[in-house]
């Protein structure tokens, strides 16, 4: 019985410091909870009070957290889409800052391309850069996605809904249609979330017509 104690003591230190590592903010809110909850047990078998308290506080901490992160995820009034140019300074230097991390998800993207057919989106969280969508104009409406990029923090609330369903930026620019072309990083199941359907080889969105 005492080994087994310690065992479950272990796993929620483990669970507790693993959690610190993490980068998506979900996976580090989930980890420390369910961590805090099995430190709170173990504390309490122990009769420890003081780490009873410290780690059940920590454990409502994260609950309040995650509450609120579910509950923000489709909120458009918490996730902001601003067009910019794509030369714009601030724009250059969220992909410069990030370069190594977008191109593991879309090697080919080039972020100086010079060209003027692109239209690029940045998405905020307040005054944070959260993601950057870049799409090339095609011609009769339609876009071809050439970039769709979150910071990893960001990464579990498909941030590129709203973009593609609540901004309207994209019909703005004279979007009806936008495409993605698949590769071997591509996030098949994010684009089902964003509302993206499968035609042929290619990923197919209809936007909403701009006002």
């Amino acid at each position: 019985m005492h080994t087994l104690l310690e065992v479950i003591g272990w796993v929620g230190s483990g669970l507790i410091v693993f959690s610190l590592m993490q980068a998506r903010m979900l996976r580090f809110r989930w980890m420390n909870m369910f961590g805090s909850i099995i430190a709170t047990f173990y504390n309490a078998a122990l009769g420890i009070w003081p780490f009873v308290a410290m780690n059940a506080v920590i454990a409502v901490i994260s609950a309040y957290w995650l509450r609120r992160l579910y509950r923000e995820a489709s909120d458009p009034a918490v996730y902001q889409v601003v067009p910019l140019s794509p030369d714009d300074p601030f724009l250059q230097h969220v992909l410069e800052v990030h370069a190594e991390d977008i191109a593991t998800h879309q090697p080919d993207f080039v972020a100086q391309s010079g060209d003027p057919a692109r239209a690029t989106l940045l998405v905020v969280r307040g005054d944070e850069a959260v993601g950057v969508v870049a799409v090339h104009d095609s011609g009769d409406g339609v876009g071809m996605v050439e970039l769709d990029w979150v910071k990893p923090r960001f990464r579990d609330f498909a941030a590129g809904q709203f973009v593609y369903r609540d901004s309207g930026a994209l019909p703005a620019a004279g979007f009806s249609r936008v495409t993605v072309t698949p590769h071997a990083a591509t996030d098949t199941e994010y684009l089902r979330k964003t509302g993206f359907r499968l035609e042929g080889d290619e990923w197919v969105r209809d936007l909403k017509t701009a006002a």
